[in-house]
Order: C-alpha cells, then sequence, then structure tokens
C-alpha cells in the first residue's frame, strides 16, 4: 500500500506557497504522493473563502519535490476544455519528471460547478463530455496527428507536443460514488478508481463495501481481458491521533479488501488549514510494515 496527502484548492492552500512547503514536507517525510481537490467555487453558496487554480498548485508542488506522486482528486474534465486540459497535464508530468496522475469525475454539486454559470446539468450530458475528453486527450497525448469527432469534442487534424513523459500516457484514476455502477466502469477501463463508498469525510471506509468495490472492477477488467494490468484502488479516511497500532487496524483490513492507496483526510473542522496538516504529514504516513 502506498500513502498519500489530500488537500483542498482552498483556505491556506490557496496559496502556492503552502502548497509548495506542504509538499516539500511530505516528501521528507516519507509519503508516496500528493493529491489536490480542483473545485471551482465550493459545495455551498454560502461558503465564501479562497479559491486557487489546482494546476496552478501542482506547479508549486512539482518544483518543490523530486520523488512524491502529484495529482487530482478530482478534475471535473466536462468543464474544462479537453485540448487545455491535456496540454496543462503534459507540461505538468514534464516539469515533475513523470510523476502526475490526472484523477477525473464529474464533479459536484453540478448546481453550483455548472449551474451558476449557465453550463449543462444534466449528469448524462456531462457522462458523454468526460468520457468524449478523455478519449480526446489521450490521443492528443500520442503526439501524432489526431483527428476524431464525437457528440461533444471534435479535433480535426491536430498534432500536440511535446507528450507527457508517461507513456503511453498520463494514468488516470476515475471518481464518482458507490453503489453507482457506471462510474465504476469507467474506473475499470482505466488505471485507478477514486471512488466514494458511503463513509461520512474524513472517516474510513468499511472494508466490506471496498471488497465489493473492488470485486466489481476486477470484473469489468477481467472481461476487457485487462486484469492482469496493474490497476490502483484509493481509499481514505483520517488517522489523525490513531496510535500506530490503530492505525494498522484501520489499513490492515482495506489493503487485503484490495486497496492499494491510504490516501490521508483531514476532518472538517481543520479542512483548509495549515498548521494540522502540517503537523499530521511530521507523523509520516501509517504504514502497515511497521
Amino acid at each position: 500500500m502506498r500513502y498519500s496527502i489530500n488537500l483542498p484548492n482552498f483556505g491556506d492552500f490557496a496559496d502556492p506557497r503552502a502548497v509548495r512547503d506542504v509538499a516539500h514536507l511530505a516528501e521528507e517525510a516519507g509519503w508516496d504522493g500528493l493529491f489536490i481537490w480542483d473545485v471551482l467555487i465550493g459545495y455551498n453558496r454560502r461558503l465564501v473563502t479562497r479559491f486557487a487554480a489546482t494546476n496552478i498548485l501542482l506547479t508549486a508542488a512539482a518544483l518543490a519535490t523530486e520523488r512524491i506522486l502529484l495529482g487530482t482528486q478530482v478534475t471535473p474534465v466536462p468543464r474544462r476544455r479537453p485540448r487545455q486540459l491535456a496540454r496543462e497535464i503534459a507540461t505538468l508530468d514534464r516539469l515533475s519528471g513523470g510523476r502526475m496522475i490526472l484523477g477525473v469525475g464529474l464533479g459536484d454539486p453540478v448546481e453550483d460547478e455548472y449551474g451558476r454559470f449557465a453550463e449543462p446539468t444534466d449528469r448524462k450530458v456531462l457522462a458523454g463530455l468526460l468520457d468524449e475528453g478523455l478519449e480526446a486527450m489521450t490521443l492528443l497525448w500520442s503526439g501524432e496527428p489526431v483527428s476524431f469527432r464525437g457528440k461533444y469534442v471534435t479535433i480535426d487534424d491536430v498534432v500536440m507536443q511535446p507528450t507527457p513523459v508517461q507513456r503511453p500516457r498520463v494514468p488516470i484514476w476515475a471518481g464518482g460514488n458507490w453503489p453507482n455502477r457506471a462510474p465504476a466502469r469507467r474506473a475499470a477501463r482505466w488505471d485507478g478508481a477514486v471512488i466514494n463508498t458511503g463513509n461520512p469525510w474524513a472517516e474510513p471506509p468499511d472494508a466490506d463495501v471496498v471488497a465489493e468495490l473492488h470485486a466489481f472492477i476486477h470484473a469489468c477488467r477481467a472481461q476487457a481481458g485487462r486484469e492482469d494490468e496493474p490497476f490502483d484502488l484509493v481509499v481514505g479516511g483520517s488517522t489523525s491521533g490513531k496510535t500506530a497500532a490503530t492505525a494498522r487496524d484501520i489499513l490492515g483490513p482495506l489493503a487485503d479488501a484490495g486497496a492499494t492507496w491510504w490516501d490521508e483526510r483531514f476532518p472538517l473542522a481543520t479542512l483548509g488549514k495549515a498548521g494540522p496538516v502540517r503537523a499530521r504529514i511530521e507523523q509520516g504516513p501509517p504504514r502497515l510494515e511497521r
């Protein structure tokens, strides 16, 4: 199992310098990854706080680190132009020396993230935009001439250079909510799943539910002949205040259920506050092998 820190792109972390500092600290403390939200205006229209552009924050993190993986959790592809997003992620992958992971999803709540800007809010439309956007970006990352015509996305004889460092492309992890099958099927087509299994924010998920999700995704990949290819299943919660033994008691059953990443998240009371995040990072990841 690998271990990451999960940051929002608001509050104290709307400052790229704060993200730079915690990214460096996470690398020094032995964490394996740093993942950042990609929220535009928030989860409640009454919430007014400072937000920052996620890919700018990742630029700061990339420049401050050499080893840890970096990525988004998750980027709502339907509210981005696939061509521009492909360019930005390829640039970040080159800047980081091939350490980027692109987490993708629809983005919530659609009434705020889309509707307040007169964008479509129909989830079927957003799902179509997401799937076509991923297909288009993958083609553009090839570095070869690309022509693509979908329902929502069109590319007419375009070559995008330079390509990402990672070949054939930057890994893609798909998000969503279980037990909805469509997001899990989407994740199975790519490289990983960052799927909410119904647990409250920062509470560890139920290992039995994770096992159910893992079995469903494995079956989908087996049907496609991909069961032997690497695949990441990300779960998360807070181990703040837990002893090392207690943390291992939490993570052990999740690893047995098929999880490959533990994503350290922070309670709502401290979300977006640098002090508690730094304190937890310094304690190091809750490694099973200790």
